[in-house]
């Protein structure tokens, strides 16, 4: 029954993702239409009409292409896409491999994390703690998605989820942390690590190399991981994952050293794989220095 609970959960976060990444980006795009940027706003192919409602909790969903308001069985996470084979049941065109792709992704995450979870899943406080992540892990995924698409970590999802991943850690901490000093102090140093070296970069580059987005995404990180360790292992496997893909393109001549590049999606997945599969690392290294 868990399973069955966590499959379900994950379809319908995974949609509630892809909503929240476009109903965000039509909010910033209509902003930048009221602000007097229209020419800008324009040249978005996805910008939509002004008088849509992209309000995340009250707007109804519509098909980008035709703006039929959808019904819930066209809602329906992964089953819908399936039955009409990509396509929007009004105006025929095909809908992003997207939306299918974060479903998926969600319940993999949320499957993953349950299954893999440090320690297993057995008192008040483990389900407490895991609850939160996957909360936490569906701003997450709108983040990774939203910086994968347009190189930006928006506060509109940056911050509630911050709120999520703090509150969750805080009421374990005051709840059954039996060191509560001690948590206290490896958080602070989890969160120097993970946003306090970007805000450096940040500061030393003017805002060149780093955007203040990914400073603000370490908050959440480092509170997901709460470890100093953990902080520090979380950067290198982002930049190895980084390199990965980089270097590869650098090489063939798709991308210059000049090339923007997200550094958000790395963050995120490097998080996920040391959250998950990070403590057996960690321990090694304690053992290696003694």
């Amino acid at each position: 029954m868990i399973w069955v609970i966590l499959v379900v959960f994950g379809l319908c976060a995974g949609s509630f993702v892809s909503a929240v990444v476009w109903r965000v980006r039509q909010q910033e795009l209509s902003e930048e239409q009221g602000t007097g940027n229209k020419e800008q706003a324009k040249k978005n192919t996805n910008y939509q009409l002004p008088t849509t409602n992209y309000s995340v909790l009250k707007g109804r969903s519509v098909c980008p292409h035709c703006h039929h308001i959808l019904t819930w069985y066209d809602l329906l996470p992964l089953f819908s896409w399936l039955a009409l084979r990509g396509r929007c049941r009004y105006c025929g065109k095909r809908i992003s491999w997207q939306y299918p792709l974060t479903e998926v992704s969600a319940v993999a995450v949320f499957t993953v994390s349950y299954a893999y979870w440090p320690g297993g899943v057995y008192g008040v406080g483990d389900w407490l703690m895991l609850i939160a992540w996957l909360l936490t892990s569906v701003g997450l995924l709108a983040l990774l998605i939203y910086d994968l698409k347009w190189m930006i970590l928006p506060n509109k999802i940056l911050y509630p989820t911050l709120a999520v991943a703090v509150s969750g850690r805080l009421v374990y901490i005051l709840s059954f942390e039996p060191d509560k000093i001690d948590a206290l102090i490896n958080w602070a140093l989890s969160l120097l690590i993970a946003s306090g070296l970007f805000l450096l970069i940040y500061t030393a580059s003017s805002g060149r190399w780093i955007g203040f987005g990914d400073v603000r995404l370490g908050l959440i990180l480092g509170t997901v991981l709460s470890e100093p360790l953990n902080s520090m292992l979380m950067i290198f496997v982002a930049s190895v994952l980084g390199t990965a893909v980089i270097l590869p393109a650098l090489i063939t001549g798709r991308r210059k050293m000049t090339s923007r590049l997200p550094f958000g999606p790395f963050l995120i997945s490097a998080t996920f794989l040391v959250l998950i599969f990070g403590q057996g690392v960690v321990d090694w290294y304690k053992d290696f220095l003694g």
